[in-house]
């Protein structure tokens, strides 16, 4: 009895062990189940990461490619569908995509940094404008503060002093528009844009004034553009830019220079919290105006700005500019010459008419290069203030402006009632003179390196006058109305080519001609063509003849 108890009790520990052992492998096949879920698991958590992680990219680098579309100085048949496509595609990203955002010429700053409300700001492009129109021509800004407070400044102020005319703007920085058009939905024209609206709202006195500081690049352009409208209307000019002539070197200064180094001088005292600027140099402090500096001939009128300053005696005023043009203006010199005249402390004020993307970033920004921290960084200074203000919101400034708008709207009136005076001709002995070659118009002159003047040869009683022009963009010219021009048989002055020297010592080529001159003193026509194959009337005078030994 107890042997078959026994084998019975072991059969059942047996069969129990057994059950055990299943029991066992089952557990270990469900965690093995387990742990390969849980790794599937991971790893599709980590693709859905990845996958998103991409996605984001995608979506910021599709913005990029719109911004960069955009960010051109050409307007085409698309661009206002660019520019809504580019913001729309903007709103669509969440945050961490925006920060994302990056191209050649992308970054999250093109629509997310605050420069102010644009709501502020009038483009002052609509139509209605009646027969005489004053066209205000600025680089532009993409900051609205300035735009409304420097740009606006002076379109206001030039509203209030001539009630009737009419007062619109352009910008030439197509870039610039495109960006306000974008982030803003604010439009703005650019000067093609402006002139065929002034053509179709029948104006037919048209006076332009750019907000610009000189006789630069953006002038020449803006010049030759208006070129190609001048037959479009009845009488077309372009105001003097804020410094006004450039003058031939360093050391010539004029009305209007002194002007302006008065009043962007006081604004910056004032701004500082001095009573004087004899107060600020006691304290040891120097004011620096950072300009935007070019490599055009006009580059002279920065050193004439700081000949100015000198002949004022404003010795702890400097001048410099973001490209380094002319060389003394460079950062590093100006920081040299500061120390060298032993300023311990220093104001940066943008010289320009905006307090736009240079005064914020190259002057007053936190990277490295800025002014702010060249400046701070060579440790010469106790400290180094800025003051982000563009020009033209001072209204010494702003009547500057107006007093060259003045000056340009009674030139019409000039050309209306001028009166040809006793001519001089046969006075002259045959020889070699210099002369006055005076047009109707700034779009067309002599180059600035010869102020003015042309070399007058007076042979057996026949006066021919040489002039040397601004560039090779007019090709021909013609004693006569534009329309004699275009007939059969027309006597077409050919061009000759020219080497010009400008004060700084460069050089450029540029088109003279031999002008006929039938008398001295007295207005005649003369037709001009440019590259785009168009003819335009002027009127010129040649006068004040002065013996040369040439």
């Amino acid at each position: 009895m107890k042997k078959r108890t026994i084998a019975l009790l072991t059969t059942l520990a047996l069969a129990t062990g057994m059950v055990a052992g299943c029991g066992s492998n089952t557990a270990a096949t469900d965690t093995a189940k387990t742990s390969e879920t849980v790794s599937s698991e991971k790893t599709e958590a980590t693709e859905t990461v990845e996958s998103t992680e991409v996605d984001d990219q995608a979506a910021a680098d599709h913005v990029a490619e719109l911004i960069d579309a955009i960010y051109v100085q050409t307007r085409n048949d698309d661009t206002d569908s660019q520019c809504a496509e580019a913001k729309e595609a903007w709103d669509a990203l969440t945050d961490a995509q925006k920060e994302l955002v990056s191209g050649e010429n992308a970054d999250p700053d093109y629509f997310g940094r605050d420069t102010g409300d644009a709501s502020k700001d009038d483009p002052l492009n609509e139509d209605n404008i009646g027969e005489n129109e004053l066209l205000v021509v600025s680089f532009g800004t993409s900051f609205n503060d300035s735009r409304a407070e420097d740009i606006s400044g002076i379109e206001k102020a030039l509203e209030a002093a001539y009630p009737d005319w009419s007062v619109r703007r352009a910008f030439t920085a197509q870039i610039i528009i495109n960006h306000v058009q974008a982030r803003d939905d604010e439009k703005i024209d650019n000067v093609d844009q402006a002139l065929e609206r002034a053509v179709d709202n029948g104006v037919k006195n048209l006076v332009v004034q750019p907000t610009h500081l000189m006789h630069g690049a953006e002038y020449d352009e803006l010049v030759e553009t208006l070129d190609n409208y001048k037959d479009k209307f009845e009488t077309v000019t372009v105001a003097e830019p804020m410094l006004g002539e450039v003058g031939s070197d360093a050391t010539v200064i004029n009305e209007d220079k002194a002007k302006v180094a008065e009043a962007i001088t006081a604004e910056a005292v004032k701004t500082a919290g001095y009573d004087s600027l004899d107060a600020a140099k006691e304290d040891g402090t120097a004011f620096v105006f950072m300009g935007h500096g070019t490599s055009h001939s006009a580059k002279v009128s920065y050193s004439q700005m700081a000949a100015q300053m000198k002949d004022l005696s404003y010795d702890n005023v400097f001048i410099g500019t973001v490209e380094g043009e002319p060389e003394e203006t460079a950062c590093e010199n100006v920081i040299e010459a500061v120390k060298e005249a032993g300023y311990t402390k220093v104001v940066l004020r943008p010289l320009m008419v905006v307090a736009g993307d240079h005064a914020n970033n190259d002057m007053a920004g936190d990277d490295e290069d800025s002014w702010k921290s060249q400046f701070t960084a060579s440790g010469y200074f106790d400290s180094v203030d800025t003051q982000i203000s563009g020009l033209g919101r001072i209204e010494a400034i702003q009547q500057i402006y107006i007093d060259h708008t003045k000056d340009a709207i009674d030139s019409l009136g000039n050309l209306e009632s001028a009166s040809t005076t006793e001519s001089t001709v046969g006075t002259l002995e045959d020889g070699v003179y210099t002369a006055k070659f005076d047009t109707d118009s700034s779009m067309f002159h002599v180059n600035e390196a010869d102020e003015g003047r042309g070399i007058l040869t007076v042979e057996n009683g026949k006066m021919t006058i040489h002039i040397s022009l601004v560039s090779k963009k007019i090709v021909n010219l013609f004693v006569g109305t534009a329309d004699d021009a275009k007939k059969d048989g027309a006597d077409i002055l050919e061009p000759t080519t020219d080497t010009v020297k400008y004060s700084d010592g460069t050089t450029d080529e540029v088109y003279g001609f031999d002008v006929p001159v039938e008398a001295l003193d007295e207005e005649f026509d003369l037709a001009i063509l440019g590259t785009k194959g168009e003819w335009y009337d002027h009127k010129v005078s040649v006068s004040d003849p002065q013996e040369t030994d040439n």
